[in-house]
């Protein structure tokens, strides 16, 4: 088992939802994780999954209640709950709400808090409007301190030319760059 502690802050991209939820599982062999779920991601029942079935699964992989509310997410950088905090899948919201400061949900409330003490935030994209609307959003992040991005590319170019996602393979590669203070490389794959 790893010491590092690590904050796992899930959002809504549900089409994502699988693949993370294996990752999750995955980590919770080797790391401290603590869940943070996204207040849809907690609440809405999907195509891909039944909210009540994904909080089930992350609280039993990490072995502790998810963090679900802004007031639950409020301490952990006071109370120095991580050692990097990761938001996976992020979404075009959250990446604007990130890019402007907007803390009105328990992810971002936990990136705020997180920040505070100067620690690394490592963002997996998973967003329609990735190099259209989130654009701006983005250019704004991979220039702030402490945000560290898995690696992303186009997912379809051809039937979406604006999206793009994060290589969900990476994401270890990248918290363990991002405890060093580097960003892991080559940003943008294939």
């Amino acid at each position: 088992m790893r010491t590092e502690r690590i904050g796992f802050a899930l959002c809504g991209s549900f089409c994502n939802h699988p693949k993370i939820l294996m990752l999750f599982e995955e980590m919770a062999e080797s790391f401290e994780l603590i869940p943070i779920l996204s207040e849809n991601t907690a609440r809405y029942d999907t195509r891909f999954g039944l909210a009540d079935d994904l909080i089930a699964r992350v609280e039993r992989a990490a072995g502790r209640p998810a963090i679900r509310t802004i007031v639950e997410a409020e301490p952990f950088g006071p109370q120095d709950l991580a050692d990097v905090l990761v938001i996976a899948p992020c979404t075009g919201n959250t990446l604007a709400k990130l890019a402007h400061g907007v803390t009105d949900g328990p992810v971002t409330m936990a990136a705020k808090s997180h920040l505070r003490n100067g620690k690394p935030v490592v963002v997996a994209l998973a967003t329609n409007d990735g190099l259209s609307a989130s654009a701006p959003n983005l250019a704004a992040l991979l220039n702030r301190k402490n945000y560290y991005f898995v690696p992303f590319g186009q997912d379809d170019p051809q039937g979406k030319p604006t999206s793009l996602i994060a290589d969900f393979s990476q994401l270890v590669p990248t918290v363990d760059a991002a405890l060093r203070g580097v960003q892991l490389q080559p940003l943008l794959v294939k």
